[in-house]
């Protein structure tokens, strides 16, 4: 089978294989952390290859996953919070995302543990409002439980579902992707698009 997509097919073998490294859950969990307050690739890139390699190990990789991205929205808070002008403005700035952080303080006032809960389960990109719930002050307690919430139900869907369907998933994302790395970007554009254009 000739691939459209040797590099990526690589990387995603290479995961693969790391996935019985001795410090893939380190990986892992530093992924998860820095996604929710500077990196743009969401942790699922990791924990879904890591299942399939280790499928017993879901709930664990799930639980690190959770655990490190709630952290890492926490770090996302405080630099929102005190570190907005070295830290949390280059980073907005260099998504080009000044306008959405004044629509999220906006959403924040309409409910904010609904907005920081829907941008903790679907793609979009979750360290705006990490960051934007330091800046304008958002109670951190608020900020937590929704994180948890959010990122609990999306994290630990995954992992189940690749620990119940191992086999056959496998068998369809080695069939079929090139697709479904394209679908990724795509979930990927569409959460920076939502974020900037329609909240």
């Amino acid at each position: 089978m000739k691939y459209k997509l040797p590099l990526v097919h690589s990387l995603y073998h290479w995961t693969l294989k790391w996935a019985a490294h001795p410090h893939a859950a380190w990986m892992l969990f530093l992924v998860a952390f820095i996604e929710s307050s500077v990196f743009l690739i969401p942790p699922d890139v990791l924990l879904i290859p890591m299942t399939l390699a280790e499928p017993r190990k879901w709930f664990r990789f799930a639980l690190i996953t959770t655990s490190a991205s709630v952290l890492g929205g926490i770090a996302g808070y405080y630099i929102g919070y005190g570190l907005w002008e070295t830290v949390g403005k280059p980073v907005i700035e260099f998504y080009k995302f000044e306008e959405a952080m004044i629509a999220v303080g906006a959403q924040y006032r309409a409910n904010a543990f609904w907005a920081i809960f829907t941008a903790a389960l679907t793609p979009i990109p979750y360290k705006v409002f990490t960051i934007s719930a330091g800046l304008f002050h958002i109670p951190l307690t608020t900020l937590v439980v929704a994180s948890i919430v959010g990122r609990g139900l999306r994290f630990f869907a995954v992992g189940w579902l690749i620990r119940t369907y191992g086999d056959p998933i496998k068998v369809f994302i080695e069939k079929y992707f090139d697709i479904l790395t394209v679908a990724l970007v795509v979930l990927l554009v569409g959460g920076f698009l939502v974020i900037r254009f329609l909240i």
